[in-house]
């Protein structure tokens, strides 16, 4: 065969080689995913969620507000970001060794050595000298080696699937942070409406001890009654301590969560709705200052009715309460595959792995390395003529494994190891989202029930104190009963504000159970952002 033809049939059997990639290994995992929800309510009906920004839902501006501020200086994002920008620096790495490398080198010198003596003819005869040398030189030098079996290649795609990966985690952190911005400050205006309706209470029983008292001088009441009310008020003022404790701890956590000292936030998230203990003072007259000392006598002074003013205060107390909450998403159990992060980061493991076994499995192969270099030297010696010349060399190179004493063999087992744990963390990832939904749907759907029938309670106890109410301004009623009334009343709504945050904090935890709270785009462009900074 003519020479000439030799070349390019060469360099198409190498193109072929390249192309067949041998080792590759498949990344596919089969996962068994359920049709629908075992226990999502009927949401045929609802609307459509964007479930990139689900925490509008609550029409809450401080609460948006808030969450802008955490994506723009949580240090979480940050740390995650870094890591998307290294990941992506990892890639250009890889894939620098799918090409040719050139190197440029430079040197000279002068030297005088011993060992190198020349005769030079004088006027006396022969006088033996050591010249000085003066060489410089420099020149390319270029190495590729060919990726026959797909090696290099593998361990590119392997490094883009970890970047991917990356990309995944900061959306990841994303989620959470959101969820936790959201979670933390609904129960910690949770904990300031329940704060307000105690502070209420802990007034109406202070209310009922001085009545008790008045009554006690008046001999309407004994001393047991007396003991009964103290009590019963110093147990009530004893849950107050907990609560401000768990308002700060939260006013401290959100700090964190949007990269400020835990105690930046305290005037920001201060309590908004509750009135002062002073006011529910005002609005409740003490009137028993004296009563007749006879028994059985009516009192001197009868309290006036609590009116209007005393019900909006009431309803004052609970004014902190998400005025809405956002629709429930309507997602399958496969939708979970490509919103939620942790599922597709464990999508890419599973690819990188692969890429990774495929990779070590090249190995086994030979390699074929091309190399070619060339430039300009010159050689001075003292006295004598400069020489200069151009060189260069070209070469080719195939190395096999032979013996490696079972390294080779051995990677690929760990590497197929590791390509069968993520597979299977793979799995039990969407096992987890599953039970995670799923969960979240029984907690969303328990709170509400419970909301709705303490709110049926409220409704209940307002009608028993309006009943009551009507009776003592017909003189049917004592001014005690008035007050257990409103007390009971009082504790049913603080049991409702813990049932209606527990359903805001549960639609939360669905959000996140499904992903919300990124979209690619927008997400890709934070990236950008980010590095630019």
């Amino acid at each position: 065969m003519n020479n000439r033809y030799l070349t390019p049939l060469a360099i198409l059997s190498l193109v072929g080689l390249i192309a067949c990639t041998p080792t590759r290994v498949g990344d596919q995992v089969a996962l068994n995913s359920p049709a629908t929800w075992q226990h999502a309510p009927d949401t045929r009906t609802a609307e459509t969620v964007d479930l990139k920004t689900w925490w509008q839902g609550f029409n809450d501006p401080l609460l948006n507000e808030l969450i802008d501020q955490a994506l723009a200086a949580n240090h979480d994002i940050k740390i995650a970001t870094a890591r998307v920008r290294e990941a992506n620096a990892m890639v250009t790495v890889a894939e620098a060794a799918l090409y040719p490398s050139l190197d440029f080198s430079l040197s000279g010198g002068r030297e005088k050595r011993i060992d190198r003596i020349v005769g030079v003819p004088s006027g006396q005869g022969i006088k033996l000298i050591t010249p000085t040398a003066d060489a410089v030189s420099g020149g390319l030098a270029a190495r590729w080696e060919i990726d026959l079996f797909g090696g290099r290649h593998l361990e590119a795609e392997a490094a883009a699937a970890q970047a991917q990966g990356s990309q995944e985690g900061l959306h990841a952190a994303q989620v959470g942070l959101l969820a936790q911005v959201a979670t933390n400050y609904l129960q910690l205006r949770g904990v300031q409406q329940r704060t307000g309706i105690l502070q209420n209470n802990i007034a109406l029983q202070r209310e009922r001890l001085r009545t008790l008292q008045a009554f006690v001088k008046a001999g309407l009441a004994n001393e047991a009654d007396l003991a009964r009310q103290q009590t019963l008020l110093q147990g009530t003022e004893a849950t107050l301590p907990g609560l401000v404790n768990a308002e700060q701890n939260l006013i401290h956590r959100l700090g964190v969560l949007l990269g400020e000292p835990p105690e930046s936030l305290g005037n920001r998230l201060a309590t908004v709705g509750p009135p002062p203990n002073e006011a529910l003072n005002q609005l409740i007259p003490f009137m028993v200052r004296q009563a007749h000392h006879e028994r059985n006598q009516p009192l001197a002074v009868r309290p006036e009715p609590f009116g209007d003013a005393q019900e909006s205060l009431v309803d004052g107390a609970i004014q902190g309460s998400p005025r809405s909450l956002p629709a429930m998403p309507k997602l399958l159990p496969a939708d979970l595959l490509a919103q939620r992060p942790d599922l597709r980061l464990a999508q890419t493991e599973v690819s990188a792995a692969a890429a990774s076994l495929g990779s070590a499995r090249a190995d086994l192969y030979p390699k074929l390395v091309l190399s070619a270099s060339g430039g300009l030297g010159a050689l001075a010696v003292g006295g004598f003529p400069s020489l200069a010349d151009s060189v260069y060399a070209l070469g080719s190179g195939l190395s096999a494994p032979i013996f490696n004493a079972g390294r080779i063999r051995a990677q690929i087992t760990a590497a197929d190891a590791r390509l069968e744990q993520v597979a299977a963390n793979y799995e039990k990832t969407f096992l987890l989202a599953l039970e995670d939904v799923e969960n979240a749907f029984v907690a969303h759907r328990s709170a509400t029930d419970s909301a709705a029938r303490l709110t049926q309670a409220e409704a209940s106890a307002e009608k028993a104190y309006r009943l009551v109410d009507a009776l003592y301004q017909r003189g049917a009623a004592t001014y005690l009963a008035v007050l257990d009334a409103q007390r009971s009343k009082l504790e049913v709504s603080d049991e409702r504000a813990k049932a209606e945050t527990a359903v805001s904090v549960a639609m939360v935890s669905l959000y996140r159970a499904f992903g919300g709270g990124w979209a690619l785009d927008s997400s890709v462009n934070a990236v950008a952002n980010a590095s630019a900074r």
